[in-house]
């Protein structure tokens, strides 16, 4: 909150602003606009000169603008301050009311000054860029915008979602299309009856005549766990990033299919009840 003493040096600031007023007279007025045209000058060469090094830096688009916006506020400033200086108001005085004045905005937008600070960072880092597919902020979806303040993403039952990059930018990312290729995990279960090699062989041969899993690395066909009422087996197989989701819905329905022409039980979860005399 502002100090008595900050509140005393804006009211002290506000008066000589006004003495200033009072003794101004049209030879000032000529020489303020001269300042004034000088300073707009100067102003579009350094903006100029800015824009060009920002180019040739390759920041991204969003970064360039936040911070072309900046020093354009910047460059006024000072400017400002030139010309206050011109009519003779204190430099001291006019940081003063300043300070004031950029006090309560930062208080009135301190949540949106959080959630730019997050997507500056996400600009910045790059965790992910359009078109991935992410789980960030709580939320799963395809990443259509980053944006200063809101990343957009678009879920797959197509509802667009605004997050605020402050959420994204302070929990952990998931970014599922960063790499070329993925690992598709499924677990299966057969009967304790069933050979495992003759269970290996069902899932090793739907594996290998699907067109879209990967040879190498191969892939991992092994006995996961013992259970109550069947013997759990694991299937780690690689493929394509884009093709993990048809590999996965494909490979659960034709090992069910191998498993019956295999005459293979798929057990259940069941109780055997043995009656002895």
């Amino acid at each position: 909150m502002p100090t008595s003493v900050d509140t005393e040096a804006a009211q002290e600031a506000w008066g000589q602003i006004n003495r200033v007023l009072k003794n101004f007279s049209w030879e000032k007025a000529l020489v303020l606009v001269g300042l004034l045209v000088a300073c707009l000058v100067i102003i579009k060469v350094i903006m100029k000169l800015a824009d060009r090094a920002m180019v040739r830096s390759k920041l991204d688009r969003g970064v360039r603008t936040f911070l072309r916006s900046g020093l354009k506020a910047i460059l006024w400033l000072v400017a400002l301050c030139v010309l206050l200086g011109y009519l003779g108001v204190p430099m001291t005085s006019l940081v003063a009311v300043l300070s004031v004045l950029g006090l309560a905005i930062s208080l009135a937008v301190q949540g949106t000054l959080s959630n730019l600070a997050g997507g500056i960072m996400l600009l910045t880092a790059r965790p992910f860029s359009a078109g991935d597919f992410v789980e960030a902020g709580g939320v799963s979806g395809t990443v259509s915008e980053v944006g200063l303040v809101y990343t957009k993403l678009n879920t797959v039952d197509n509802k667009t979602i605004f997050v605020p990059n402050g959420e994204i930018s302070g929990k952990t990312i998931v970014n599922f299309t960063a790499a070329d290729k993925r690992q598709v995990e499924l677990k299966f279960t057969a009967s304790y009856e069933a050979p495992q090699e003759a269970v290996r062989r069902c899932i090793a041969k739907v594996v290998g005549e699907h067109p879209r899993t990967l040879p190498t690395p191969a892939p991992l066909i092994r006995v996961s766990a013992y259970k109550e009422s069947s013997v759990e087996y694991i299937l780690r197989v690689w493929c394509a990033t884009e093709d993990y989701w048809e590999v996965h819905y494909d490979l659960l329905e034709q090992v069910k299919g191998a498993f019956d022409a295999a005459g293979v039980e798929m057990t259940y979860e069941h109780l055997n009840v043995h009656l002895m005399k």
